[in-house]
């Protein structure tokens, strides 16, 4: 989901922590809790709240500069829906404001973990509502606001119809036909095709 340049971008010119009024023990003691809480050694979490301190003394991510981030990334689109989206999913405690905790924890998870990790942080993505299903709505607003962003065209130069694909990926995952995926549907459906895995862990924004 996130290239290494993505991750550049976001340590060193976008996020601080969570750590800013911490005495030095304290942020050691912090620095090692977030270490075995993610796929990051202590030494890369050091170094990131280095440059976190530095250029964002704020102590927090808002969704404006959230924003900001992913209209570099893509010029050409229109990031805003996604990012909004996004933000929502990285914004645990839904304060309006990403933490460095917050962020690092996701960012360990969409750029190191397992596939099936991968899929179950793009479920909770997914699932707008928190109710622990996904609707069509739902996965059709996510892959929409995607292809505004990036202005996908599939290989005959036609535009990339998320309605379509959605259909396409329900006749597959969703066993019940109750028109809704529970988690046990999304990650059955997607680990045994890979085509389907690859479009819902968002690999393709990265």
């Amino acid at each position: 989901m996130f290239t290494d340049m993505h991750i550049k971008h976001f340590c060193f010119r976008c996020f601080t922590n969570i750590m800013g009024n911490c005495n030095h023990k304290e942020e050691k003691k912090l620095i090692s809790q977030l270490a075995d809480q993610t796929y990051f050694t202590e030494r890369e979490v050091k170094q990131w709240y280095k440059g976190f301190k530095k250029d964002c003394p704020g102590g927090h991510l808002t969704e404006r500069s959230f924003l900001r981030i992913y209209q570099q990334f893509f010029p050409n689109g229109d990031p805003s829906r996604f990012a909004q989206l996004l933000f929502r999913a990285f914004d645990e405690n839904q304060d309006g404001n990403i933490e460095f905790d917050e962020f690092i924890r996701a960012l360990s998870v969409t750029s190191r973990g397992s596939p099936e990790e991968k899929l179950l942080w793009a479920f909770k993505l997914y699932d707008l509502d928190s109710d622990g299903f996904i609707t069509r709505d739902e996965m059709c607003d996510i892959l929409d606001s995607i292809s505004v962003m990036i202005g996908e065209e599939t290989t005959e130069n036609e535009k990339f119809n998320p309605r379509e694909r959605v259909n396409q990926i329900f006749q597959e995952l969703d066993t019940n036909q109750d028109n809704r995926l529970s988690l046990e549907e999304f990650l059955k459906g997607s680990t045994s095709d890979p085509k389907i895995a690859q479009t819902l862990s968002l690999h393709r924004i990265g």
